[in-house]
């Protein structure tokens, strides 16, 4: 769905919201009802057209881009082929993440070993997967929703276990800005629940701040990895020394 598609169904779905029939909007503009139909259904509206549109609807036109940016289609998930295929290119998977994370293709080509060209080129693959735009300007556009996740037991998740994690646990984490905390406890059914729910709670909270820095330059932030595991567990040398 193109922007244009999307503002005049956004407006649409606001006239009928507001019980406002086409035969209203052509007395109001002062149009022939058939002429209505045409112009909506054309996408051919000029600004002052919209601008008489948003002022019978009673909004401004920042408001209506804003209504139909938020609620256009929204990549939720990759398949498991999109998935295998970023992890097969490793370039292709750097802009991935550079491009999720609000990365300009100027920041990309400036911070990695990666050309222009082949900056392009990749965020055209992500076009076709429907994770991005790339407009005029070379301007990225994500299309993906604010919960937007990798597969469970997908191929990305695979590379991370395989190898981030080895890498990311590569520390003492004895340094000023990295922390590492282990707990054991025993828990009920009930209580093993409510911690699932609180760490929920702070993934959301890495994804507020994250949403937050977006307006900050570049050069003033640092990516930031929060690894949250939890499971049912008892060390092996434990389980070993256990009665029949």
């Amino acid at each position: 769905m193109t922007q244009i598609t999307q503002l005049i169904s956004t407006l649409k779905q606001r006239l009928k919201a507001a019980g406002m029939t086409y035969r209203d909007v052509a007395q109001a503009l002062d149009l022939s009802e058939p002429s209505v139909k045409r112009l909506l259904a054309s996408g051919r509206l000029t600004l002052e057209r919209l601008a008489q549109l948003c002022e019978l609807l009673g909004l401004t036109m920042a408001e209506l881009l804003q209504e139909a940016e938020r609620s256009a289609p929204r990549l939720q998930m990759l398949t498991r082929e999109q998935e295998a295929q970023l992890v097969s290119n490793e370039k292709l998977l750097l802009v991935a993440v550079c491009a999720l994370n609000h990365w300009s293709l100027e920041d990309m080509v400036s911070a990695y070993c990666v050309s222009k060209a082949e900056c392009i080129k990749h965020l055209l693959v992500l076009e076709r997967m429907g994770l991005a735009d790339l407009k005029p300007g070379n301007r990225i556009r994500l299309l993906v929703a604010r919960d937007f996740d990798w597969l469970p037991d997908g191929p990305i998740r695979g590379f991370f276990l395989r190898q981030g994690l080895p890498d990311f646990m590569a520390s003492r984490f004895d340094v000023p800005d990295e922390t590492l905390h282990f707990a054991h406890g025993m828990l009920t059914q009930p209580a093993y629940a409510q911690l699932q729910v609180d760490i929920h709670k702070l993934r959301s909270k890495l994804a507020a701040l994250h949403n937050e820095s977006l307006t900050a330059p570049l050069s003033e932030k640092r990516g930031t990895a929060l690894l949250l595991a939890m499971r049912v567990w008892e060390p092996q040398v434990f389980r070993q020394l256990k009665r029949g």
